[in-house]
């Protein structure tokens, strides 16, 4: 080949990159990886996304209610109201929460409560 002309080596040449191709979804939500969910400061409803994947399925979901004052993880010394509305949430949302990854109630659930 010509590279002696371009003064690199076949050595230096950079390598086609191998493997399977990045999704667009994850690029477009912002995100790392599947299954990794992110702020949203800039959106004007949800509080956070996540591009969901099970098995062959993937799904882009947006969660949690913008501004909410949740009770985050559980702290010690924590009062008595936020264990009350941690429970009441866990409560009302179960059925949904149950559903897994694919639903927008259990990644509220881990990440928000």
């Amino acid at each position: 080949m010509y590279l002696h002309l371009l003064g690199r080596r076949e050595s230096q040449v950079p390598a086609k990159r191998k493997g399977k191709k990045r999704d667009p979804r994850l690029k477009r939500a912002g995100v790392s990886g599947y299954n990794k969910p992110k702020r949203t400061p800039g959106h004007p409803k949800k509080s956070h996304i996540v591009v969901a994947k099970v098995g062959n399925k993937i799904k882009t979901i947006r969660f949690g209610q913008k501004g909410a004052k949740t009770a985050g993880k559980p702290k010690k010394g924590e009062s008595e109201a936020m264990k009350a509305k941690r429970r009441s949430f866990k409560a009302r949302h179960a059925k949904n929460i149950a559903k897994g990854k694919m639903s927008a109630a259990y990644w509220a659930d881990k990440v928000k409560w």
